[in-house]
């Protein structure tokens, strides 16, 4: 079992507010485990999300049609 981390612990590896991770957390964006009151992040969830939003936001980015651009 991978270890479970903090909302303090993910905001400091991801660069981000603590509140940030709480309100995505609670919005069900961010994976987590809800354990009574506290949420706990598991390290390899969290691993798997960022690699599917860098999947994501590049595949955005590379997908854009040429048949947009306008020839003249």
């Amino acid at each position: 079992m991978d270890r479970l981390l903090t909302a303090d612990e993910i905001a400091e590896r991801l660069g981000v507010n603590t509140q940030w991770v709480w309100a995505q957390a609670r919005a069900g964006r961010i994976p987590h485990v809800q354990l009574g009151r506290y949420r706990r992040f598991r390290e390899s969830a969290i691993e798997a999300w960022l690699c599917d939003l860098e999947s994501k936001s590049a595949s955005i980015t590379t997908s854009t049609p040429s048949a947009t651009r306008r020839t003249v």
